[in-house]
């Protein structure tokens, strides 16, 4: 088995991803390392927040190791709620008070125009790469399903009918922007013969 650490106890996104990889990588989490304390995402970008966090499980720990952080973007808010997506309607991390803030920030705007986008950074053996994997949608009006989390009850990927929490976890993760971002990493690490 190829151990990789991903630095997250965020058990949704473990299980989304874990579905994506080769059978024979085991994912470790933060909390199976012993690390139990809360990494600092303290940058303006989603790409340097990555880093952050797979940088201090890396130099801590030893370990090879990638971390994600995922944001969504609303053309009408400038970027809006980005890199603050998870505590949007405050540091409590609640899904829905995030939503229907912004619903409200959205209520008089025709543009509802968003994408989710992920990045990944990977650092295996003291080296740093990033992926990229982007959803593009727009925000409807009210939340509809009950799967997923954050903020897939009103993201209407481009070109289906359903919100990614309305949809099946296997056909949510074909187009998700975290399974573009994990799909480039899993061939990266397939062209290193690491399997």
């Amino acid at each position: 088995m190829f151990k990789l650490v991903f630095a997250t106890n965020n058990l949704n996104k473990l299980n989304e991803v874990s579905n994506m990889l080769p059978e024979n990588v085991e994912l470790l989490t933060l909390e199976q390392i012993g690390c139990l304390e809360d990494i600092p995402e303290t940058h303006d970008t989603l790409e340097e927040n990555a880093l952050q966090k797979a940088r201090y499980v890396y130099e801590k720990y030893g370990l090879n190791c990638f971390a994600d952080d995922t944001g969504l973007e609303v053309d009408a808010l400038d970027g809006r709620p980005g890199v603050h997506s998870a505590h949007y309607a405050g540091d409590q991390r609640d899904s829905h008070n995030n939503m229907d803030k912004l619903l409200k920030e959205l209520e008089h705007i025709d543009n509802r125009n968003a994408r989710f986008r992920t990045v990944i950074a990977l650092i295996l053996d003291g080296e740093e790469l990033l992926f990229n994997g982007i959803a593009e949608g727009e925000i409807i009006k009210e939340k509809h399903g009950e799967g997923g989390f954050g903020y897939d009850p009103i993201f209407l990927p481009e070109g289906y009918q359903q919100t990614f929490a309305q949809m099946p976890l296997k056909q949510k993760n074909q187009i998700s922007h975290r399974y573009k971002a994990i799909k480039m990493f899993a061939d990266y690490l397939m062209s290193l013969n690491y399997f």
